[in-house]
């Protein structure tokens, strides 16, 4: 996946990298442009739940990587406040848009709880990608279709792995 990447910066200004990174829309347009054809799910509706799945997706990795690491809840506690600040703008946007409230980081917290409540009655504790996909499918509107399942673990384990990427090359800074 040819995209954008977390770039190494300063420790104080990494949380601001990976919010850069999880809202950058780039793979997710990617990823839509590999969702098969005969993925029976609205596109919309994928594209939408992409986005979403990645912002949260970096949160998590930032938990799971650092997770002994005494900059984990500093550089947390930046990441989500900068996500509440882009969500209230984007919900402030999309009100004046169509007129109607909608506050996109209750939906950020909504699905965080349902991927992580999917992990935690899973068996698949070491291999969350196998649990994220099908999650993914069903928040989509269809948990049997294999391409939107596929689409979603693809998302999941690329942005793991590119904060893990970004978090070991910040370290040795």
């Amino acid at each position: 996946m040819e995209t954008g990447e977390p770039k190494p910066s300063r420790p104080e200004s990494a949380a601001e990298a990976l919010v850069d990174y999880a809202i950058d829309r780039e793979d997710v347009k990617w990823l839509m442009g590999q969702l098969h054809t005969e993925a029976a799910v609205n596109r919309h509706t994928v594209e939408y739940e992409l986005q979403i799945l990645k912002i949260i997706s970096v949160g998590w990795s930032i938990a799971y990587h650092l997770e002994n690491d005494p900059a984990k809840q500093p550089l947390l506690e930046g990441f989500w406040k900068a996500v509440q600040a882009y969500a209230q703008s984007l919900s402030q946007t999309t009100e004046l848009m169509i007129g109607q409230d909608i506050d996109y980081f209750q939906t950020l917290r909504e699905r965080l709880d349902m991927y992580l409540a999917a992990m935690a009655a899973s068996d698949e504790k070491n291999e969350p990608a196998t649990v994220i996909g099908p999650a993914f499918a069903q928040t989509c509107g269809n948990a049997d279709d294999i391409f939107t399942r596929l689409t979603g673990a693809k998302m999941f384990m690329s942005v793991v792995g590119r904060v893990k990427t970004y978090l070991d090359k910040a370290a040795s800074l």
